[in-house]
């Protein structure tokens, strides 16, 4: 059985490794750059994507990238505690929450991929059309770097080809941009004087502006002892425009200011941006959701499929879990179309009610209700938000993004082979 895949970001190497395990070796990745450079800044994997990685034989090789945040604490725009609770196996999972690197996460799997299925990974290649051959196959034509057109005949067309998606253009071809939330944001990594414990995640302001901050690694100079790497995102709303260019390098000063005088007893945040190796501008954007995702011998994957606001730091997992139960269906189904129609029905409605959760703003609801009910601070949390309402915001993104500890830590494995027998060796056996 031949398999394309359409991108080689998480999504599309994700997907490179779960076929492989359950029994896929005919696998092409085609990605539109030369090269793989490992770019961007930090994500974080939620536990549900670290079982998938480590039941794919990757869990070591996460541990080495990033570091296991103990907590998140939400803060309002003055720097006081609204909720703060335990992450990881520190909240009853049994895999841990790992902030990494998105480049270094991106060059391990491609890695992994090299490694056990050798070179298929097709770089400089551009996807300009797909169309069914019969009724079983697809024909995806692509555009080498050397201007060179290529045609695969291929049983599967995956594509996993991200936010500005080629296969997601063709079949929905008035779609148009991304729409924009109104928000910019700034990213950047920064070794600063450790806050709090050191191994905790802060979300501090609401809906207009926020500023979030997590340990990616200790600083690797002697002269910054006591210093951690940290990853952190700021946002703003009115600035900038959803025509920005997409990492795109812009001076720290102006976003500092912005911050002025968001400091702290515990975190100087104009500080932490004024300190950036660099800061690239986003447009926050996402995609609507889609009606369909498979079209004959075609699906989407990832952001693709259904690119998301960054609240609730889910992206990259789901394009995982996507991975994961598009191979569970594909090696467990009579036939490729009722296994597309599985994997579908599996995603699809669940990733159209995190969507709308996202851009409710999703955990983080809890800042924009004390914004809306105390915009001067409180002097107690609870006169504001009662703590039951507090625990059924962080609880109800749980559930619905998939990663509520009992639903995780109770679920049957995702791995498979094509014959329906688990695989050995994984952390949680079963299919």
């Amino acid at each position: 059985m031949k398999i394309i895949i359409v991108g080689a970001g998480i999504g599309g190497l994700a997907a490179a490794l779960s076929l492989h395990a359950a029994g896929f070796d005919d696998i092409e990745i085609h990605e539109r750059s030369r090269e793989i450079r490992g770019l961007g800044v930090g994500l974080n994997l939620l536990p549900h994507a670290i079982r998938e990685l480590t039941e794919l034989g990757l869990g070591d090789r996460m541990h080495e990238l990033g570091v296991a945040p103990r907590a998140l604490s939400y803060m309002n725009r003055h720097g006081q505690l609204i909720w703060s609770e335990p992450r990881g196996v520190d909240a009853g999972y049994r895999w841990p929450q790992l902030s990494v690197h998105r480049g270094r996460l991106q060059l391990a799997l491609a890695d992994a991929v090299t490694e056990r299925l050798g070179e298929v990974i097709r770089l400089g290649s551009r996807l300009v059309d797909v169309h069914s051959a019969d009724a079983g196959t697809e024909i995806a034509r692509f555009e080498t770097a050397d201007g060179d057109s290529v045609e695969v005949e291929a049983d599967l067309v995956i594509g996993a080809d991200g936010i500005h998606s080629a296969l997601r253009a063709l079949r929905y071809p008035d779609e148009g941009p991304p729409p924009w939330s109104g928000l910019t944001l700034w990213r950047g990594v920064a070794t600063v004087p450790q806050f709090l414990d050191g191994q905790t995640m802060i979300m501090a302001g609401d809906a207009e502006q926020k500023f979030v901050a997590y340990p990616l690694a200790r600083a690797e100079s002697d002269a910054d002892e006591g210093a951690i790497r940290v990853n952190f995102i700021a946002e703003r709303r009115g600035v900038g425009s959803a025509d920005a260019d997409w990492n795109r390098t812009v001076d720290p000063a102006p976003i500092a200011e912005l911050f002025d005088d968001w400091r702290y007893d515990w975190l100087d945040v104009p500080a932490v941006i004024a300190a950036a190796d660099e800061i690239l501008e986003y447009p926050m954007v996402d995609r609507d959701p889609l009606p369909q995702w498979t079209f004959g011998r075609t699906t989407l994957l990832g952001d693709a499929a259904h690119a998301m606001y960054p609240n609730g730091s889910n992206g990259g997992s789901q394009a995982i879990l996507d991975a994961r139960t598009l191979a569970f269906h594909l090696a467990t189904s009579p036939d490729v179309d009722s296994a597309l129609a599985a994997y579908e029905q599996a995603r699809r409605p669940a990733m159209t009610a995190l969507l709308a959760s996202t851009r409710a703003t999703g955990p983080e609801r809890v800042m924009q209700l004390a914004r809306e009910r105390a915009p001067e601070g409180f002097a107690d949390i609870h006169d504001v938000i009662p703590a039951a309402e507090l625990e059924e915001v962080a609880t109800g993104y749980k559930r619905a993004a998939g990663f509520h500890p009992s639903t995780l830590n109770d679920r049957a494995s995702l791995s498979a082979t094509r014959q329906g027998t688990p695989e050995t060796g994984a952390d949680v056996a079963g299919s």
